[in-house]
């Protein structure tokens, strides 16, 4: 069993940076595929961005490449999400996933074994 506590979200102007963290319990983070997802009020939960277990391989949906970057600390059994450049369709309550099944790159919510609670980004015009 994982356990995953997100952090970091926050109230931002347009253009601005947040960096989310997730922090996960147990021994075998390393060995997870994470991945961040959001969820903005009336629409489905989408992907955002997933990196392999050694933190080697990242992918990113479109409306994200260049502003988002994520990365992982496997010693600290932490995967980050930065975010610069933020708009106010960024809105939403991000979620971090673990899993490992599935082929690459891991886009889909239902190959995620486990989930966080949620942090809420506001992005301000």
């Amino acid at each position: 069993q994982v356990q995953l506590v997100e952090s970091g979200g926050g109230l931002v102007q347009a253009g601005g940076s947040l960096r989310l963290s997730c922090t996960a319990s147990g021994r075998t983070f390393s060995t997870y595929v994470m991945g961040w997802f959001r969820q903005a009020p009336g629409k489905e939960r989408e992907f955002v961005a997933t990196v392999t277990s050694s933190g080697a391989n990242t992918f990113y949906t479109d409306s994200v490449k260049g502003r988002f970057t994520i990365s992982r600390d496997n010693a600290k059994n932490t995967v980050y999400l930065q975010m610069n450049g933020l708009k106010p369709e960024d809105t939403a309550v991000y979620y971090c996933a673990a899993g490992g099944g599935g082929l690459w790159p891991t886009r889909l919510a239902s190959v995620y074994d486990y989930w966080g609670q949620g942090t809420q980004v506001t992005v301000s015009s």
